[in-house]
């Protein structure tokens, strides 16, 4: 990786998003709680959700990344409130098809995440990207779960 290839990688825009993360604070008494690590990097999102009518009413998130999942978890964070888990789903599923398949960016409210574009290069940085997402969906899921039961 040439130095003008991480300066194109971790552009001012990423670097404000990670360092302006939403929701940093966990939830005393959430619904369900998921944490997702990544082996290859070691970064870690723990998430924690309170769910109402099948929607993110609150949330919470600690967020141990590279500034590429930071950057993630930041642009989730200022659009999961209101969210669902079919919307949560297909924001993961187009962020990795953006990623790994050169697919287009995640429709609003999820556009933010077209910031990451660059790292599509960079497959050792995809799995700490979609951290926050995959968290995000399992604990959803989690809820319904426990919901249902």
């Amino acid at each position: 990786m040439s130095d003008t290839d991480l300066i194109k990688l971790y552009s001012q825009r990423i670097l404000g998003l990670a360092a302006s993360i939403p929701h940093t604070e966990r939830l005393s008494a959430p619904d369900a709680s998921a944490k997702k690590r990544s082996p290859l990097c070691g970064s870690t999102v723990t998430v924690d959700v309170k769910v109402a009518e099948g929607r993110v009413a609150a949330f919470g998130q600690d967020v141990k990344a590279c500034a590429l999942g930071q950057a993630a978890a930041s642009v989730l964070g200022a659009a999961v409130i209101g969210r669902s888990l079919p919307e949560l789903e297909a924001a993961r599923d187009a962020l990795k098809a953006m990623l790994k398949e050169d697919g287009p960016v995640p429709p609003a409210p999820f556009d933010g995440f077209e910031v990451l574009i660059p790292a599509k290069d960079y497959k050792n940085r995809h799995a700490s990207i979609l951290l926050s997402l995959d968290a995000t969906v399992a604990a959803m899921r989690e809820a319904e779960s426990a919901h249902c039961a």
